[in-house]
């Protein structure tokens, strides 16, 4: 059982930096992916960035150079640096974290923290 814990939001101006961490504890697997979901209000959950344990990383295109994942102290805590932050990038941003075990797919959010970019 794994739990994800989030922080780091808050009131930021366009163009301005930003960023999250999220910090796992609990059991989960070795090879796994973790990464950042965010949802607008009124609009779906989209994917942001992932790492997978091997390092691999995935960014969605609206990134577009301005967002670094990365993932420390063995793997339990990824962070979500933002720069050049948008007013489209308004949204709650979740922490995920997903492995597959003997039972299946492992799905685990955090309870998300909250991101706005206005003047």
């Amino acid at each position: 059982q794994a739990q994800l814990v989030e922080s780091g939001g808050g009131l930021v101006q366009p163009g301005g930096s930003l960023t999250l961490a999220c910090a796992a504890s609990g059991s989960f697997g070795s090879f796994n992916t973790m990464g950042w979901y965010r949802q607008a209000p009124g609009k779906q959950r989209e994917l942001v960035a992932t790492i997978s344990s091997g390092g691999v990383k995935n960014y969605a295109d609206f990134v577009k150079g301005r967002f670094t994942i990365s993932r420390n102290n063995a793997g339990s805590t990824v962070d979500l640096q933002m720069n050049s932050l948008e007013p489209d990038d308004t949204a709650v941003y979740y922490c995920n974290l997903r492995y597959n075990s003997i039972w299946g797919p492992e799905n685990f959010w955090g309870q998300g923290t909250q991101v706005i970019v206005s003047l």
